[in-house]
């Protein structure tokens, strides 16, 4: 199976290459430049791929190019303006990026007759949030406080016509939520930021330490979206929108997770509050994943705890000096000798 990934040069996306790739798949890639210092960049993502095209995919012309050209089987589109902080400073290109450059990713892909199907990985922040203490379900409303969340439910709401309008071409939608892991170095985030600090020996600041999150290891993420996938292409499922957040066990605070992997670290790693001030956040936004373990079997392998200690254990470990691509690939191998919990 030759997949294709739009966004491969992110976090995720460099995680979910190296997996496809692990399970015997081709790969090829649609994306802007990595970010210097990425995961991309450490472990050699470009090794593995097919095809690496570098691209914006508001560039309609050029990405349907690419797509004829590549002509994969199956595509997962990842690709987005991906930080809430971001999209206020740059609300025009995040809603571009996010809501035109969803659209244009789809109808690229729906032009190329080898493509069976694709997966649109939207948010849990889709949501309209009234902090409510149960996990949003698929047929609550959709909303978005900030110009992110508003832009991700925009083109979700989008994807969802465009199944409507154009039946034949299967689509399915997958949201998640805060997903932790090695080798994510983006601003603005809440792990890559202790990880730095700690490493560092600096005292790390955190903006929002009562905001209570799902906290999800990315391998338990991307498993759900592998999964969504097949049965996408299988064409026998029921729904179109799916979650894929853990159990409540894994709803902790920012503060929680903060002293988990300053404990698991250890050699005084410290932060500190600096709550107040800050552009809106949501102070509790949890998914319930119901439908996605009832329907697909799909579950989380790593319980929080674990999934915090496999981040802070790959973290120290590059900080040490070992190969990142060689520390990738072990935790994948791993993960998929897990059973579902």
């Amino acid at each position: 199976m030759h997949f294709l990934v739009t966004g491969h040069t992110g976090f995720k996306g460099s995680w979910l290459t190296l997996m496809l790739t692990a399970g015997g798949h081709t790969v090829s890639g649609y994306s802007l430049d990595p970010e210097p210092g990425s995961l991309f960049e450490r472990v050699g993502v470009p090794a593995f791929l097919n095809s690496d095209i570098r691209g914006d995919i508001r560039d309609f012309d050029f990405l349907a190019s690419a797509f004829a050209g590549i002509r994969p089987d199956a595509v997962f589109h990842l690709a987005a303006q991906p930080l809430v902080r971001e999209s206020y400073a740059s609300p025009r290109l995040t809603v571009e990026t996010n809501v035109i450059g969803t659209m244009n990713v789809i109808d690229a892909a729906r032009g190329v007759d080898s493509v069976a199907g694709m997966v649109v990985v939207t948010t849990d922040k889709v949501y309209r949030n009234v902090n409510q203490v149960a996990g949003y379900v698929e047929g609550d409303s959709l909303g978005g406080h900030d110009p992110y969340s508003a832009s991700k439910a925009m083109a979700d709401i989008l994807t969802q016509s465009w199944i409507s309008s154009f039946p034949g071409f299967p689509i399915s939608i997958a949201r998640a939520g805060n997903v932790i892991g090695g080798g994510d170095f983006c601003k603005d985030r809440l792990v890559p930021d202790l990880m730095a600090g700690f490493a560092s020996g600096s005292v790390v600041p955190l903006r929002y330490p009562a905001a209570v999150r799902p906290w999800q290891h990315v391998l338990d993420c991307l498993n759900g979206y592998t999964l969504l996938m097949d049965r996408t292409l299988a064409g026998s499922l029921p729904f179109v929108d799916w979650n894929f957040g853990p159990g409540p066990e894994s709803f902790k605070t920012v503060e929680q997770i903060a002293d988990l992997a300053a404990s698991l670290w250890g050699a005084d790693a410290q932060w500190k509050d600096v709550s107040g001030g800050h552009p809106h956040e949501a102070g509790l936004l949890a998914l319930d994943a119901t439908r996605a373990r009832t329907e697909l079997g799909w579950g989380d392998k790593l319980d929080f705890s674990t999934a915090v200690k496999w981040t802070v254990d790959w973290y120290q470990k590059a900080t040490a000096g070992e190969n990142p691509l060689t520390l990738t690939q072990k935790q994948i191998s791993d993960f998929q000798d897990l059973e579902t919990t």
